[in-house]
């Protein structure tokens, strides 16, 4: 599906309550074999927010994948978790066209065993293929050992000082540790490109966040304006057919006069071209 000028337009209305768009068809972000997809409700500027609400505004801008934070499962599974509610939370999500492919849990570290495995069941109900975290290289021993016990992958989140030797460490925990490539912050901080070492550890690669920042722990800016390769990365996933979700990660400054709405359907029309 190729978003023109005038549906960007459109797209800016989503922002506006009980604006519904794209909702005849199923929506559709997979470009060229490329999973297209959104770190929810994160990018939308909270991380708890009704499940109800960060389904419609995903339909809105046409994505049909995502990495989904845990808070609106469990808001709406209850304490303890009711897997059968959590099957419930899948299939109108399924319904609608958007698959969960990842979940992001938060303090994964300072959870009991009995929660962890709570964790990986409902990643697995929800119908995802990875979970994802923050790197504790040390902690990663742990959650890499119930990873492997579960068989899904866990996708360790890189910020700016993280280098490739942690990644690295964290493999060798654990057959299902993974790495979740943040594009932008790995070019901030390494102040090198993160090509190589995606494509050195590509099955260990769950997804990548795409943002676009600038070098030396440079800022975030808008897509195209700063140093990360983006373009390159899309058409690397693309040309190599990997299963890696590119998911966008909101983070640069609304410039004034836009929102957050109008911002992400750039992106996404950003990544669109490129894998074009």
């Amino acid at each position: 599906m190729l978003i023109t000028r005038r549906d960007l337009g459109k797209l800016a209305l989503a922002a506006v309550p009980g604006v519904r768009l794209l909702a005849a068809t199923k929506p559709d972000s997979k470009v060229a074999g490329v999973q297209i997809g959104l770190n929810v409700p994160y990018n939308f500027g909270a991380r708890m927010m009704d499940g109800d609400e960060v389904l419609r505004r995903c339909l809105d801008l046409g994505v049909s994948g995502v990495e989904l934070r845990s808070q609106p499962v469990e808001a709406f599974a209850g304490k303890p978790v009711s897997m059968e509610k959590v099957k419930a939370f899948r299939r109108k999500w399924d319904d609608a066209g958007v698959r969960i492919e990842i979940v992001k849990f938060d303090d994964v570290y300072k959870m009991s065993d009995d929660r962890l495995n709570e964790c990986f069941e409902m990643a697995h109900t929800l119908g995802a293929r990875a979970l994802s975290c923050e790197i504790d290289v040390e902690g990663t021993k742990r959650v890499g050992a119930f990873a492997d016990k579960h068989k899904l992958m866990v996708g360790y989140h890189g910020h700016d000082k993280t280098a490739p030797e942690h990644w690295e460490a964290a493999f060798g925990y654990a057959k299902y540790n993974g790495a979740n490539v943040d594009l932008g912050h790995f070019i901030a901080g390494n102040n090198t490109s993160p090509l190589p070492f995606i494509e050195k550890y590509h099955d260990r690669v769950t997804h990548v966040h795409v943002k676009d920042r600038k070098l030396r722990e440079g800022p975030n800016v808008p897509f195209g304006e700063g140093d990360t390769p983006i373009k390159d990365a899309l058409r690397l996933l693309r040309d190599r057919k990997w299963n890696i979700q590119a998911t966008i990660e909101f983070e640069y400054p609304v410039p004034a006069g836009s929102d957050r709405m109008a911002e992400m359907a750039k992106c996404i029309q950003y990544c669109r071209a490129a894998l074009a």
